[in-house]
């Protein structure tokens, strides 16, 4: 088959989210991306943010019909979600294919839901640390990018499924700027897809989610905002603190800093060492499972 011919298992994902939903402030009520078919009874994964908190989810097709679906799973580590469509969507499942075998400069195609394709290559493969505490050992980056990515399937030359779309950002090559794409690799679903069919989420101790926005700068790590009721916002950190130590460990940029705070258990008390306007301070952070602040979603 043609890549023209697998892209028509991409399909367009709607979700509508409560007001009241915790994530319905930074990531909307109404959210519009795309997933693909990757089982053939109509199971489709997706960019997790898309259905988080969803009450209601609809599937379009390149030709325009409309399937209601379920948002059945969302899975923080990786950042996939899992929609199951409810009536029956008619499209071949896409094969998924070795994003540890595609190489930099390999051509690939990112499609979104309505269509529209990209050709790309393939510009790096790197560690990938979020400012939402997120980490990725390796993320796919491509170019050119996507003007819809999330959610959007990454097919390599074998019309084989590489990721899903996550990111619009920006990379600087030889003084010139360009957008790229952040691609999360397919690699890191098998291993967790019968637990999110199963049970909605990855059967393993949850990681202690701070609900802190961070960046960082030459290895600094500078918190940049708090999540409104997070552990971080009632221990006192502040946008503008420098968070130099996790308990005795020194921080080394975003992606050592959730390596270190991963060590500790859900719901455990971690001390941070933070620089505020030059002094240093200790806070005390009641760290929590992040899903525990989520709507679920109900398994059918």
């Amino acid at each position: 088959m043609t890549i023209d011919q697998i892209s028509r298992s991409v399909v367009a994902v709607r979700a509508t989210v409560p007001d009241d939903a915790f994530t319905a402030n930074t990531l909307g009520t109404r959210r519009e991306g795309s997933g693909v078919v990757i089982r053939d009874d109509g199971l489709v994964l997706t960019i997790g943010y898309l259905i988080t908190e969803a009450e209601e989810v609809w599937l379009t097709d390149q030709d325009g019909r409309v399937v209601p679906a379920h948002a059945l799973a969302y899975d923080q580590e990786s950042g996939f979600g899992l929609v199951q469509a409810l009536s029956p969507l008619g499209l071949p499942a896409v094969a998924l294919g070795d994003a540890h075998k595609a190489k930099v400069g390999d051509a690939v195609t990112l499609v979104d839901g309505i269509g529209q394709s990209v050709r790309s290559h393939i510009v790096t493969k790197q560690e990938f640390a979020g400012y939402w505490e997120y980490l990725l050992d390796e993320a796919i980056f491509i170019a050119p990018a996507h003007p819809s990515w999330g959610g959007a399937a990454l097919f390599g030359k074998d019309g084989n499924l590489l990721g899903v779309g996550s990111l619009r950002l920006q990379m600087s090559r030889a003084g010139e700027v360009a957008d790229i794409n952040m691609i999360v690799p397919i690699n890191l679903l098998p291993p967790i897809l019968d637990d999110l069919l199963t049970r909605g989420q990855v059967v393993k101790p949850p990681r202690p989610w701070l609900g802190a926005f961070s960046a960082e700068s030459n290895g600094v790590v500078v918190g940049m905002s708090v999540t409104e009721g997070g552990p971080a916002a009632k221990a006192g950190l502040r946008q503008g603190d420098i968070i130099s130590d996790v308990r005795d460990g020194e921080v080394d940029g975003l992606a050592d800093f959730y390596r270190k705070l991963w060590q500790n258990p859900a719901g455990s008390e971690i001390p941070l060492r933070v620089v505020r306007d030059g002094r240093e301070t200790w806070l005390r952070v009641k760290s929590a499972d992040r899903n525990s602040f989520l709507r679920k979603p109900h398994l059918q």
